[in-house]
């Protein structure tokens, strides 16, 4: 049984990112149809931090200044009630 995969199209793209495309899948030895498809895989399956989405839409860009702490921290156990 074959797995059924999705085709996309991409237009408008600007020349500079095909060439840094090209030039990325000849320095990894894969077709530049398999480095856009590692590229988009790598970034849809990291999932984005709070404090990330906060500065991508409150942050510098839009006349906000948020302290929001920029760093790795580990994840908390969550508290349990149950005790």
């Amino acid at each position: 049984m074959s797995k059924l995969m999705a085709n996309i199209s991409v237009r408008k793209l600007d020349n500079q990112v095909y060439n840094q495309l090209r030039i990325r899948a000849a320095e990894h030895g894969v077709s530049m149809e398999e480095e856009a498809r590692q590229i988009i895989s790598k970034v849809v399956s990291i999932p984005e931090r709070m404090s990330d989405v906060f500065r991508k839409h409150f942050g510098h860009a839009h006349g906000v200044d948020l302290d929001i702490a920029n760093h790795q921290a580990a994840p908390h156990n969550p508290m349990d009630f149950n005790s």
